[in-house]
């Protein structure tokens, strides 16, 4: 039977690493962006949203049940701005918008 030979046999000393020096520092960042801008170089920033952002809406009302749907951007807003007016939940102003048609005819 043959005995394993030991990689580290020959090694006497650990290795010793020293830390590569830094380096030199590169170009300013407000060189670059004004490179890019007289090359007309687009920005990897992400784009501004332009869509305004709604004020958190936070009530205790009891209500835990989701309900999921899918609407127009234009629909979502006029619910959203139903809701605001009146000061009232999401859950609360679909209640009164179910009334409302129920009581015009809208059988459900």
């Amino acid at each position: 039977m043959s005995t394993r030979v030991n990689p580290f046999a020959t090694l006497n000393d650990p290795p010793v690493f020293t830390p590569k020096p830094k380096a030199a520092k590169g170009v300013e960042k407000e060189t670059i962006a004004r490179i890019a801008d007289d090359n007309n170089f687009p920005s990897r920033q992400a784009p501004k949203p332009s869509a305004t952002r709604r004020k958190l809406r936070r009530y205790r009302t009891g209500r835990n049940m989701h309900l999921g749907i899918k609407a127009t951007a234009e629909t979502i807003e006029r619910f959203y701005k139903a809701a605001d007016e009146r000061n009232v939940p999401s859950g609360e102003l679909l209640r009164l918008a179910l009334d409302a048609l129920e009581r015009v005819g809208g059988a459900l």
